[in-house]
């Protein structure tokens, strides 16, 4: 784009951003294909959680390098190669996705720097495109990612079936399907993207007084502030609890639900990442409105009452299904405020690179947490009791939440924190 050319339509970059993440959104699906993988290969629940695990840790890494190099290249080239790995990994899931090794490597792996090349992106093209709504605008972006396995948990349902005979068909199948869709979609949405120019304020809208000196800092700066580790726990706590959910939501309703389910898992971890993803529209436009620490204290202080109060003790479909509707809920809002805050925090020129160091507060807490909770439920599920292994589960995510409170009050506005 140069100094005289037209500025596109900030909106249909918008748009684009939130299909790319709806494609993205698949890894919040894993649990649908976990039932399948342990019927068919008898596989155990630590090893159908892992490409999970190990998709979140290459997501996570691939945020570093990719925030970096679409700071100096551009969006466009970065979310391309991402649609293309992310395409590849499913693609080789369905060749080499019968042993723990292979699935681990195409879709833990492959697939997991995929999504993380493509997810910087839109958020780092909508923060600078939009100066004036940006809670907003990172939140309907990432609305978009949450909101992934509303269509494709279902999708998943439907492509594997429910016949333990036929999986040894339907799983390479699915994995097909995925990869034909991703080729074409997140590498078509890529093309939409590109920066504004230096300098760039929308029609109409008067930046408002800065709360401290204008910031713009280097990612070797940001780590040495003591507001990225308040940020980077925050992050950590509030991912700990949503991506455990997320991973357990499932097994969770078909183990504890059982026959008195009103709905699959996969429909209801549907019905979960719709609140998920309409979370992070809410909490990030309130956000705008009423600060960020105030939300993030309301998302922790919510997220606790639900782990320790609503969810343990219970086989009760539709209290289950709430519990995790609301986790989903909360957990969205972090997605949507962290990315603002690093911005506010730290500047919006770098985001790209500052945001994906952040960033790993997501992916520690994706890799470790979620693979500790499904050790301490396999464990009660052996000795006869998988109702207490859960329980355990919501007391300990309750607990990181309440962890999570105490570290919000050190968020102060930016010129106090940097």
């Amino acid at each position: 784009m140069t100094p005289s050319s037209p500025l596109p339509n900030r909106w249909l970059i918008a748009g684009a951003a939130v299909t790319m993440q709806v494609c993205l959104g698949i890894i919040y699906a894993w649990s649908v294909f976990r039932g399948p993988l342990e019927q068919h290969y008898g596989w155990s629940k630590s090893v159908s959680i892992a490409p999970y695990r190990w998709s979140i840790l290459f997501f996570t890494l691939a945020m570093i390098v990719a925030g970096f190099w679409q700071d100096r290249k551009g969006p466009r080239m970065v979310g391309s190669v991402g649609g293309v790995l992310l395409g590849l990994g499913c693609l080789l899931a369905a060749f080499i996705g019968n042993t723990p090794e292979g699935l681990n490597f195409s879709y833990g792996v492959v697939a997991g720097l995929g999504v993380g090349f493509a997810y910087v992106t839109p958020i780092a093209t909508c923060v600078k495109w939009f100066p004036d709504k940006r809670g907003f605008v990172v939140g309907l972006a990432v609305m978009g990612f949450g909101l992934g396995s509303l269509i494709f948990a279902p999708l998943l349902e439907a492509l594997l079936g429910n016949d333990p005979a036929r999986y040894a068909e339907t799983l390479p199948r699915t994995f097909l399907i995925l990869s034909g869709l991703f080729f074409v979609l997140v590498t078509g949405c890529a093309q939409f993207y590109q920066v504004p120019p230096a300098g760039y304020k929308p029609a109409g809208w008067t930046p408002p007084a800065a709360a401290g000196p204008a910031v713009d800092m280097e990612p070797g700066t940001m780590v040495r502030t003591p507001a990225f580790y308040v940020l980077w726990l925050v992050y950590f706590l509030g991912s700990s609890v949503g991506l455990t959910a997320i991973g357990e939501s499932a097994p969770l309703v078909r183990e504890l639900a059982g026959t008195a389910a009103a709905m699959t898992g996969g429909v209801a971890l549907g019905v979960m990442s719709l609140f998920n993803g309409v979370g992070r529209l809410i909490w990030g436009t309130l956000s705008d409105r009423m600060g960020k620490r105030t939300v993030v204290l309301a998302m922790f202080l919510t997220s606790a009452l639900t782990c320790a109060l609503l969810l343990p003790n219970t086989r009760d479909f539709w209290r289950v299904l709430a519990g995790i509707c609301i986790v989903g809920f909360c957990y969205g809002g972090y997605l949507a405020l962290m990315p603002s805050l690093c911005a506010e925090y730290f500047g919006s020129r770098r985001i790209g690179a500052n945001y994906g160091i952040l960033f790993t507060a997501w992916g520690a807490a994706g890799f470790v947490v979620p693979r500790y909770m499904a050790s301490v439920i396999e464990a009660r599920k052996a000795t006869g009791n998988v109702a207490q292994g859960y329980n355990e589960m919501f007391y300990s995510l309750a607990a990181l939440a309440v962890v999570g409170i105490v570290i919000a009050f050190a968020l102060r506005a930016r010129s106090k924190a940097a």
